[in-house]
Order: C-alpha cells, then sequence, then structure tokens
C-alpha cells in the first residue's frame, strides 16, 4: 500500500515530456535484452540444464525494482524517483512476460500450466505496474491536484522507503549460499556488466544525458529481484541456486552501485 501511494503521487505529477517514454523503452530494453541473450548462450555453451540455466537467466536479466526506486528517490529526491518510476511502468511487464515464457521453454513440463497463468494473473495485479499506470494516466488527463487524494498518497508515501528497505535486508538467505560457481559468476557478468554495458551503449545511440540517462542505468546496475527465489521455486527451478545468486548479488551491489552512480553521474553531467 504504501509503495503503490508513493509511486502513484509522484507519476501523477511528473512534467511529462513528448517521447520520453519511446526513448526510455528503446534504452531499457536494449539492456535487458542482451542480459537475456547473454544468460541463455552462455548457458547452453556451458552445458547447464534448463533448472541451472532459468537461475542464470533470472539472476542476469532481472532486476530489484525496490532498491532502484529507494536510491533514485533517496539520492535525487522528487525528480529521480519520478524518471524512476517512468522506468518500472516499461520494465516490469516486459520483464515478467519474457523471464516466465523463457522459462516455461527450459524447466521440465511438470509443473501445472496453472502456475505459469497465476504468475502471469499476479503481473495484471500488481501493485506497483497498476499505480505507476493510474498515475500517468492521471497525469495526462489534466486533472491537476485533488487535495485529498494528493495529501494522502504524500504521506503515505513517506513512510515506503525506510520500510521497504527493511524487506530488502530480510530477504536475504545466508543460509543457502553454497552453489556451484560458474552459474554464480555468469549471472553476475550478466547482471553487473552486460546489462549496463548494453544499455550504456543504448544511451550513448541515442544521445541521452543528464538525470534520464542515469535513472535507467541505476536499473541495469541494481541486483536481481529477491522474487526470483519464489519464481524459481514455483516453476521446479534451482531454488537453492537462485537464493544464493540473490544473496551474492545483493551484497555485491552494496559496493558496486554507489561506485557505478558517482563515475556515470560524472559521465552524464550530473552534480550530486
Amino acid at each position: 500500500m504504501l509503495f503503490p501511494a508513493l509511486l502513484f503521487h509522484t507519476t501523477s505529477t511528473l512534467q511529462l515530456s513528448s517521447g520520453m517514454f519511446g526513448s526510455y523503452a528503446a534504452i531499457i530494453l536494449s539492456g535487458f535484452g542482451g542480459a537475456v541473450i547473454f544468460s541463455l548462450i552462455s548457458a547452453r555453451l556451458c552445458g547447464m540444464p534448463g533448472t541451472i540455466g532459468s537461475s542464470v537467466l533470472q539472476g542476469a536479466a532481472r532486476h530489484n525494482t525496490f532498491i532502484a526506486l529507494a536510491v533514485a528517490d533517496r539520492v535525487f529526491g522528487t525528480d529521480g524517483l519520478a524518471l524512476a518510476a517512468l522506468v518500472t511502468a516499461v520494465l516490469i511487464p516486459v520483464t515478467n512476460i519474457v523471464i516466465v515464457t523463457l522459462m516455461v521453454g527450459m524447466l521440465p513440463q511438470k509443473e501445472d500450466r496453472s502456475v505459469v497463468r497465476a504468475i502471469l494473473r499476479d503481473l495484471a495485479r500488481n501493485p506497483l505496474l497498476i499505480s505507476v499506470l493510474l498515475g500517468v494516466v492521471f497525469n495526462l488527463s489534466g486533472i491537476g491536484l485533488i487535495p485529498v487524494l494528493h495529501d494522502t498518497t504524500d504521506i503515505l508515501g513517506g513512510a515506503a522507503l525506510p520500510i521497504v528497505l527493511l524487506c530488502i535486508g530480510a530477504n536475504l538467505r545466508l543460509t543457502q549460499m553454497k552453489a556451484s560457481t560458474v552459474p554464480v559468476v555468469l549471472s553476475m557478468a550478466g547482471k553487473f556488466l552486460i546489462f549496463p554495458a548494453a544499455m550504456f551503449a543504448a544511451i550513448q545511440i541515442v544521445g541521452m544525458q543528464g538525470l534520464p540517462a542515469l535513472i535507467a542505468m541505476i536499473f541495469a546496475c541494481v541486483p536481481t529481484a529477491a522474487s526470483s527465489f519464489t519464481l524459481a521455486r514455483q516453476m521446479g527451478g534451482d531454488a537453492p541456486l537462485m537464493a544464493a545468486i540473490v544473496t551474492l548479488q545483493t551484497l555485491v551491489s552494496f559496493i558496486t552501485l554507489p561506485i557505478a552512480i558517482v563515475l556515470l553521474g560524472r559521465v552524464f553531467g550530473v552534480s550530486f
């Protein structure tokens, strides 16, 4: 409830510029697509079974939305959070649909198809996505601020980020850290090298600069989603391996993400 309120308030009051959605979609999907292709090819070349390959796929191509939004808000304030909300609107549906579809083909077909339907149904009811889309529609309608609605969502949203950061720490599974080295390394390479490199190349091609470019890169540099563990368990993947990937990437990102933000800020001309 808190985070959707924050996202609705942010996107409904955002000053939208023409072409922002198209530019962001091209940039973000380039990074995501590069990570997907890398994970599939590397898993095939290493002869990994589908259960392990699906964990490499999730580790390389998914992203932790909550960390990206929290960083954007804490470091860059309302403007950063608004841009991050737009990235979320583009990336969440594409990521979920593509990842689930690929995992269905990679994993043994012992799971009931109702699992896939349930996941896609959950996507349609995703509160983060719904709140962003409602905010954008509200914004484009030109209605303006509604005192009670926007005051309430502003108050609720103010409590969202501290609680989310606590939840991220609670999702770390330190007891399941044992995993094969190769899939972990491949997932790390895909997430922290290929995803950012592909997105950076797309940014240079599009010619985007400033805060919009940096916010997009933050999504490329955050660790994989904590919910990857749950998805692996639901669909018959290697859940312990996925837990190890999630935990290691999250821990590593505590070091790599601040460094990336500082360096990329200089490249894109963003002052802190």
